[in-house]
């Protein structure tokens, strides 16, 4: 409850305390514009250092460096696709870019995590997809997951049910537990064809490789220029910050489809199937069991993903709005972290606390920023009139104005990289879209508001009630 609470003082601040306080809450607020305009500048410096790392590493072959180590033969991949309700079509384009990969085919292993709740679909999809690539991997099969009672429906239930089973397989055939590679791959997301190779090759020259997570941006532009703009926006922005996040490696934690150590994996009892949010919570069970040895690793190599479609307008939109807030509630791991910060005396306090400042900045922020940008600076003035004829009280909505107008000029620079994504990708700009590429920035405070403040805030607001929400998986025809 602590998290929500803070977040709802934050949010009403300017109400509550600037009849008494109107210059302290104005230099809360103008020290949070002024830590916005340095994320900003953060993002876009990040942005082209993972430009230019992307850039240089298209151009190494890194199966041909791979394969320089003498233990290269005896790494093997499970490739785990979570998988619920997506149609054949959809799982055969993700299983042909994993059949694309530049590496041995014989190393390579696919197991589709599906759900025993999904029926008879379920079954007749696994069948006809083990026909059609069964013979070309090493291995190709499917787990069911049953939901058992101390579990929640999500993707972590279901990749620990699937991952026993690849335990039972690695035993039975003797493949060392510590030369396997686990990736977990969304049932949408297209690997590029070195991405196997690339993690190789940071896996094997890793002296503490057994801790580590390895992870390449996820952008969302598989189907771009298919979605409607509220929708097309919010992919634009979360693509271009996750791939600016990829090179800030002191704050790096995988997110959605990444790789990992079989061995870590065992060691941490897989993914706790009592959690929504599986991605960051992952690397806490490890982080909080071998401490700043586990790390993730950059992969400089976009892998592509399908932004929220469904039929129609208004079910597109419900539905972008509901993965919001179902990545909010990532929030619940602030708790379960200050919990094994007493939980964990040998690792380092300063380190563990840094960690959890991490997480907590990201989702504090999330349901705040919205509402700290653009209202707050214009209440204390109306609240306090007398604050008004003060010359901070005169400054402050000129202040916020200025320093959001210097921070919206770096919005340029981000759709130059987004652009520049895009064409990586293949995801080519029509003429007649170039203006919309500038004009929808003038949407960008109603977006932000009803796509990320508004659900990160139903979310938190649903913790602090008790009222738990439901995993849902998002529809992308």
């Amino acid at each position: 409850m602590i998290v929500p609470i803070m977040v709802w003082l934050t949010i009403t601040m300017p109400l509550w305390l600037s009849p008494f306080r109107p210059a302290l809450v104005s230099y809360i607020i103008l020290g949070y514009l002024l830590y916005f305009f340095y994320k900003t500048v953060k993002t876009v410096y990040y942005s082209t250092i993972s430009y230019r790392l992307m850039k240089r590493a298209e151009k190494v072959n890194w199966l041909e460096w791979a394969q320089e180590d003498k233990t290269f033969p005896y790494i093997n991949h499970f490739v785990v696709i979570p998988t619920y309700r997506e149609s054949e079509e959809k799982l055969s384009k993700t299983i042909d870019h994993i059949l694309d990969q530049n590496y041995p085919k014989d190393k390579i292993h696919v197991i589709l995590a599906m759900e025993e709740r999904e029926g008879e679909a379920a079954k007749e999809k696994s069948i006809y997809l083990t026909k059609k690539y069964g013979s070309v991997f090493a291995w190709f099969s499917a787990s069911f997951h049953v939901l058992t009672e101390n579990e929640v429906i999500g993707k972590a239930s279901n990749v620990t049910s699937a991952m026993k089973k690849v335990s039972e397989y690695i035993k039975k055939h003797q493949i060392i537990t510590e030369n396997t590679i686990v990736t977990v791959c969304d049932a949408d997301s297209l690997l590029p064809s070195s991405y196997l190779s690339y993690v190789t090759y940071k896996f094997l020259n890793d002296p503490d490789r057994k801790y580590r997570f390895f992870w390449a941006p996820v952008l969302l532009y598989n189907n771009f220029w298919k979605l409607p703009l509220p929708v097309r926006m919010q992919t634009i922005m979360s693509s271009v910050a996750r791939f600016a996040y990829l090179s800030q490696r002191d704050e790096l934690i995988q997110i959605s489809t990444y790789s990992t150590n079989l061995w870590l994996l065992e060691e941490v009892g897989y993914w706790d199937t009592d959690i929504i949010p599986e991605d960051w919570h992952i690397y806490l069970q490890a982080f909080f069991k071998f401490g700043e040895k586990v790390k993730t690793i950059p992969i400089y190599l976009p892998i592509m993903r399908d932004g929220v479609l469904a039929e129609g307008l208004f079910k597109t939109l419900k539905l972008r709005y509901s993965q919001e807030r179902r990545w909010a509630w990532g929030a619940s791991d602030i708790p379960y972290a200050i919990v094994k910060f007493f939980d964990s005396p040998h690792i380092n306090p300063i380190v563990k606390l840094k960690k959890i400042l991490f997480i907590f900045e990201v989702h504090f922020l999330w349901p705040t920023s919205f509402f700290l940008l653009t209202i707050s600076a214009s209440i204390p003035p109306l609240i306090n009139p007398s604050f008004k004829r003060t010359v901070l009280g005169f400054l402050l909505p000129k202040l916020s104005s200025f320093i959001l107008t210097a921070a919206s000029i770096f919005l340029v620079i981000m759709v130059y990289f987004d652009y520049k994504l895009r064409e990586k990708m293949n995801i080519k700009t029509p003429l007649r879209n170039v203006p919309m590429l500038f004009i929808q920035w003038y949407f960008l405070p109603v977006i932000s508001f009803f796509f990320s403040s508004l659900p990160a805030l139903e979310s938190h607001t649903r913790m602090l009630l008790g009222k738990k929400i439901e995993y849902k998986v998002t529809e992308k025809v």
